[in-house]
C-alpha cells in the first residue's frame, strides 16, 4: 500500500498532498546548496535548517489532533503518523549532516555527543523519535495494545521539550525561532488542559491566544535575561514594537487566535446535534 492511499487502497488526496509537501523543505535546502546560497558553510547551514524542520514537523504532528477537533475535520488524523515520520526523517538527515560536518570521524561524533550537553539532549530526542517511529505501525499498535501504545507515544511531549531545549542551546544569540516554537508548544499544552475541562468555545480559544502570547514574551525575556543579562523590561517592551520586526509572541498570539474562526467553521461543518469527535486524553 502506498503512503498516499487510504486503508481501502484508494487514493487519498489529503495524504498525497501532505506526503509531497514533506519533501519540499529538503528540496529547498538542496536547491540552496546547489545555488551556493548556504555558503560559506553549506553543511553547517543545512544542519541547522534540517534541525529546525524537525522541530516544526514534530509540533505540527502534535497540532493535528487539536485542529481536527476544532475544525471538525476527521480525516486530518490520517496524516498525523505521516507528519511524525517526516520529523523522524529530517532528524536522521540532521544527524547524517552532523557526521559529514565532523569529517566522518565517528569517534569524534560519539565523544561530542557525550561531552556537549546540548548535543546529548538532541541525541536523546533523536533516539526517542526513532523509538516512536519504529512503533508507529498498525502491527505495533495491535501488538502493544491501544492503552500501552498511547502511554508509550505520550512521551512525544517530553521529546518536544528536549528538542526545543536543544534548539535554544544551539541557537545561542538569536533565539527567535526556538521562542516561537516554544510558544506554540505552550499553546498546544494549554489546549490539552482546556480540552480536558471541556473549555472548547471561541472565547476559551481567544483566552488561550492571549495566554500563549504572554507566555512566549516571558520565555523570550527570561532567556535573554539569563544568557545575556539584558534588561527583561526591554525585551518585553520590544514585543509591542512592530516597526522593526514582529516578535514571536505576536506570531503565537495571531496563530492561536486564528483557531477562533476555525472553531466557528467546525461548528458549521459538524452534523446537527453532534459535537466534533475527539480522541482520548492520552492520544496526541
Amino acid at each position: 500500500m502506498f503512503p498516499w492511499n487510504d486503508r481501502k487502497g484508494r487514493l487519498a488526496p489529503l495524504k498525497l498532498i501532505v506526503f509531497a509537501s514533506l519533501f519540499l523543505p529538503g528540496l529547498w535546502v538542496a536547491f540552496q546548496w546547489w545555488q551556493g546560497d548556504l555558503a560559506p558553510k553549506p553543511v553547517t547551514e543545512a544542519l541547522h535548517q534540517t534541525g529546525a524542520w524537525t522541530v516544526r514537523l514534530l509540533l505540527l504532528s502534535l497540532a493535528i489532533t487539536p485542529v481536527r477537533s476544532i475544525a471538525h475535520w476527521p480525516r486530518l488524523v490520517d496524516v498525523r503518523r505521516m507528519v511524525g515520520l517526516g520529523a523522524l526523517a529530517y532528524v536522521l538527515i540532521h544527524l547524517g549532516l552532523y557526521v559529514v560536518d565532523q569529517k566522518y570521524d565517528l569517534w569524534r561524533v560519539v565523544s561530542e555527543i557525550a561531552l556537549r550537553f546540548y548535543l546529548t539532549i538532541g541525541f536523546l530526542a533523536l533516539l526517542g523519535l526513532v523509538a516512536l517511529g519504529v512503533t508507529s505501525t498498525d502491527a505495533m499498535v495491535a501488538r502493544l495494545g491501544a492503552q500501552r501504545w498511547n502511554r508509550l507515544h505520550s512521551v512525544v511531549y517530553l521529546l518536544a521539550v528536549l528538542s526545543l531545549f536543544h534548539a535554544f542551546l544551539q541557537a545561542r544569540l538569536d533565539v527567535s525561532e526556538p521562542v516561537l516554537m516554544t510558544g506554540l508548544f505552550v499553546a498546544l499544552m494549554g489546549y490539552r488542559f482546556m480540552h480536558a475541562r471541556q473549555w472548547r468555545g471561541p472565547l476559551a480559544l481567544a483566552g488561550l491566544a492571549v495566554f500563549a502570547g504572554l507566555a512566549t514574551a516571558l520565555i523570550e525575556a527570561a532567556w535573554y535575561g539569563v544568557k545575556t543579562g539584558v534588561d527583561v523590561s526591554r525585551v518585553l517592551a520590544a514585543n509591542l514594537a512592530v516597526d522593526v520586526a514582529i516578535r514571536p509572541s505576536l506570531w503565537v498570539f495571531a496563530i492561536v487566535l486564528a483557531l477562533v474562526p476555525l472553531r466557528f467553521l467546525g461548528r458549521a461543518r459538524a452534523p446537527a446535534g453532534r459535537a466534533a469527535p475527539v480522541r482520548p486524553a492520552s492520544a496526541r
